[in-house]
Formats: structure tokens, sequence, C-alpha cells
């Protein structure tokens, strides 16, 4: 089974868009026994009194329109043992990869990596958060997540 994790600042947008639209792909495929997938936050800003908050409303949104339910997710952090865990922690952007392997240590750094380098390029997924451009998103990730299905 392969193990993957998907990162992002806050666990609101970006990082539960990519788990949920892998899921859907996997699922669809009949191959989702053959991996583990989840998301989380490289950041506590999102997680109050232990509870993280739900998915962003319009990153909600635009996964139901696609008929994938996402209605349970809600805000975790990054943890140590998610690094020895999981296989692979796919990164939105180079400052969640540096705060990715800063959270996991050494040991586990090298399992950091962002998630666009799968389709050849360096620059960050979309963030919604600031242009609330959810379409740009899920374009990015539609494409980097295509490639890693085929991998």
């Amino acid at each position: 089974m392969r193990k993957i994790m998907f990162v992002c600042h806050g666990n609101i947008c970006r990082s539960p868009m990519a788990e949920y639209l892998f899921k859907d792909m996997v699922q669809k495929a009949g191959k989702a026994n053959e991996y583990e997938i989840a998301s989380s936050a490289v950041s506590r800003e999102t997680i109050w009194n232990g509870q993280g908050e739900p998915i962003y409303p319009p990153a909600k949104k635009l996964l139901n329109g696609l008929g994938i339910a996402c209605e349970e997710k809600r805000s975790q952090l990054l943890t140590v043992e998610h690094g020895e865990y999981y296989d692979v922690l796919y990164c939105m952007d180079d400052s969640n990869v540096s705060r990715a392997k800063r959270i996991v240590g050494e040991k586990n750094a090298h399992k950091c990596k962002k998630l666009l380098s799968l389709i050849g390029e360096t620059r960050d997924v979309a963030d919604p958060w600031y242009t609330r451009d959810f379409n740009a998103t899920y374009t990015d990730l539609k494409k980097a997540l295509t490639a890693l299905f085929k991998e």
C-alpha cells in the first residue's frame, strides 16, 4: 500500500482538495485499496483547542460540485509520526516544504517534495486563499495528481 500525505499551510484549501481529488481518482479506478491518502497543515492557525477547522467553504463547494463529499474533513497538524508513517509528503509550495522538513525531522526530510515537481514544474500550486481562484488551484492539482496516479 502506498501512503501519501498532502501538505499545505492550514489544511483547509489546497491539501484537502488534493486529498479528496486523489481519493476520488483512485476510487474511480478501482485502486482505493492500494493507497492511504491524507492531508495536513504546517501551521496551527486552523486548529483551536485541539479541533481543526473544516474545509474552507469555496474549496468544499468545488469538491461537492464534482460529486466529492468532504464534510468530515477537519484540519490537522503535520507531526513527526506522519513523517515516519507516510511514504511521501507532497507539499503545495516552498514554504510548506521547508516547514514540513523541520517538523518531520532530518531522518524523513527527504520525503517532503513539492507537488508540482511531478509535472516538471518548480512553481507553487496556486493558492486560492489569496487569489480566490479555486479553479486555478483545481487545474494545478488535477495535472499533478494525474501524473502521480500514472507513476
